[in-house]
């Protein structure tokens, strides 16, 4: 006779229960190790296909409700997706992939706009077993051309084209650029924009032909519930970016467990969430967690200030929109343009809003709370990571709303503050978490070792957040920042070491040094400290290059906003740079504590008189 499970067992296998369909119904609660050698398994003994849960379950009992809204940039590119449509999308081109060779196990990268073939592109490879990877539109080709490398990509499902703000963004000729001396054998082509594309017969594949052929009848393929269902890139303390891999079923009960903590979607709902299917928010609250809950939701392409300010309340008014999720970076952008973008509307329909990416100031989230859900919608102020799967902490108490606090973690999610020296702290520290979740990731691409090192090796026994945080004498939590060489800028994640790889492969730099600093729209500015060599004059056009270097050698996000020159940087005797104070120079502060210790301390004076800022 087996034991019976412990109650945080108990409670995780209730809700995997609760609200996924499995083939196979585990027995197996969780089964984690945070001591190295980690290792962090869930519902072990699990069968199960997310896709059953995410589309046919709703399929077969509502086939006419909706699952989408779809809104292209150009308003007048409209669509209404009911889940019986999303069915059959998904399985001709889970067909579709069957037939150009992809199978259980291999790898596919989704480089997209924001349009309704991306989900169907990461619900049909889970269809069928394959890993998606998802790439975000906005990055370059090189950096396109290290993520196949790094995951061994066979096939990349792309767009001849996208736009943004009015700009038309050449998704295909990217494609192009970076698959070269890639295992790449195929790409599948949508036609969004009906460009003038290059073609190469026999590689490229039309997008439309291939599903007008493919049968749309798919049979699910089981997956173990620690198979992986996909890989997603983040940025890192080394210049190479992190392939985080998700398991098909404890990523998808913990999707489904907070989309329903969190906001709680009714039948009669709309949801929207404004992010990109190539971040985890849209992974996770876009595709899987409303999904699961069979959710009509809204999928909108372009920006929030085009063709002018008022474009998402008018979506929000068009469609109904009750639940409203979005990052800080957005807020603030439309906060600094006045209330007459919001004259022409109403938003009446609102009754949650959500708050994702980084922590939100007061003054936004008073001005999002008032003019936006005219003071009468709960803000859910969410902290959560790409590696954590799902949102750990939320102001689930909505009469107990603190402005500019992610209030407290969600049940069995078990926070705790640790000095530098890895002690326990009453109200500040090192954000970290005692025992493990279901969405938990489960290591990095190729790389168990950096996964061990990076999340768990500065405190053995605690995952390890990155993040510093204050708790409060109610039991708060207000997320403090980054605490490592990772910047946040407008809620996406950069290392600094990428941005200053890109900036050291341009012709002329000796050495780069990039550090975040405060900015009242994006959370984080990027400051870039510059060495060049001696036969080099610093100038606005050297600037200029060497921002469009870094643009296309990873993408406009990375952009340095500041490029100070510079004869030398602070380093150690060792020859480690001293990025903490690199900082307090960019964000023009004084006190730098002992730099005694210094190799070349009186470098510090000379970078204080010439900093930009």
């Amino acid at each position: 006779m087996m034991p019976a499970p412990s109650p945080v067992d108990a409670y995780w296998l209730d809700r995997a229960t609760a609200l996924v369909d499995w083939i196979k119904v585990p027995t197996q609660g969780g089964a984690f190790s945070f001591h190295t050698p980690v290792s962090i398994r869930w519902f072990q003994d699990g069968i199960l296909n997310v896709t059953t849960t995410c589309v046919d379950r709703h399929a077969a009992a509502t086939p006419d409700r909706v699952a989408f809204f779809y809104e292209g940039e150009d308003e007048t590119q409209r669509q209404t997706i009911t889940y019986g449509q999303l069915q059959d999308h998904v399985c001709r081109f889970a067909n579709s992939l069957k037939a150009l060779g992809v199978a259980k196990g291999d790898r596919v990268v989704i480089y997209m706009p924001m349009i309704p073939q991306a989900v169907y592109a990461m619900l049909a490879c889970a269809r069928i077993g394959a890993v998606h990877s998802v790439v975000f539109g906005g990055f370059s080709a090189h950096a396109l051309h290290t993520r196949i490398m790094d995951c061994g990509a066979k096939v990349v499902i792309t767009a001849d084209g996208g736009t943004r703000g009015g700009k038309v963004i050449a998704l295909k000729s990217a494609v192009d650029e970076a698959i070269p001396e890639t295992p790449v054998q195929h790409v599948v082509v949508v036609r969004h924009l009906g460009q003038d594309i290059p073609w190469t017969a026999g590689r490229d594949h039309d997008y439309g032909d291939l599903q007008k052929a493919a049968a749309p009848i798919c049979d699910p393929e089981p997956m173990q519930a620690e198979d992986p269902l996909f890989i997603l890139y983040t940025s890192g303390s080394t210049g190479t970016p992190k392939g985080v891999v998700h398991t098909c079923g404890g990523y998808l009960v913990y999707a489904a467990h907070t989309m329903q903590t969190v906001f709680d979607p009714k039948a009669s709902d709309v949801f929207w969430c404004t992010a990109d299917v190539g971040w985890i928010t849209g992974h996770s609250y876009i595709v899987y967690g409303p999904l699961s809950m069979g959710t009509t939701q809204v999928l909108f392409e372009g920006v929030p200030t085009w063709p002018d300010a008022s474009r998402w309340w008018q979506m929000v008014d068009r469609y109904g929109v009750t639940i409203f999720y979005t990052a800080p970076t957005a807020i603030r952008t439309l906060m600094r343009l006045g209330l007459d973008p919001l004259n022409t509307t109403h938003r009446s329909t609102l009754r949650l809003l959500g708050s994702v990416g980084e922590p939100i100031d007061p003054e936004a989230w008073h001005w999002y709370h008032t003019h936006i859900g005219g003071g009468r919608c709960p803000i859910m102020d969410t902290w959560w990571q790409t590696e954590t799967g799902g949102i750990l902490m939320a102001p689930l108490d909505h009469t107990h709303q603190k402005p500019g606090f992610a209030a407290k973690a969600l049940p069995h999610i078990q926070p705790v503050l640790l000095d530098t020296h890895g002690q326990p702290t009453a109200d500040e520290g090192n954000l970290c978490f005692a025992t493990s979740w279901p969405g938990q990731a489960r290591t990095l691409h190729g790389d168990h070792a950096r996964f061990e090192k990076t999340y768990f090796g500065d405190f053995p026994g605690f995952y390890v957040s990155g993040d510093g945080a204050k708790r409060d004498e109610s039991g708060d939590y207000r997320i403090t920042g980054r605490v490592d060489d990772v910047i946040n800028v407008s809620g996406h994640r950069l290392s600094t070491a990428e941005i200053e790889a890109a900036l050291d492969d341009a012709h002329g730099v000796i050495e780069s040094a990039v550090v975040g600093v405060p900015d009242p729209l994006k959370g984080q500015g990027i400051y870039a400290f510059v060495v060049l060599a001696s036969d080099v004059m610093a100038s606005d056009a050297l600037t200029k290059d060497l921002m469009d270097h870094v643009r296309t050698y990873i993408s406009a996000i990375a952009k340095p906003d500041h490029i100070q020159f510079c004869d030398g940087l602070p380093k150690t005797r060792s020859g480690k740079i001293m990025r903490r104070i690199l900082r307090k120079i960019a964000a023009g502060e004084s006190d730098f504590g002992d730099i005694s210790t210094l190799a070349n301390p009186e470098v510090v004076a000379v970078l204080r008189r010439t900093t930009g800022v």
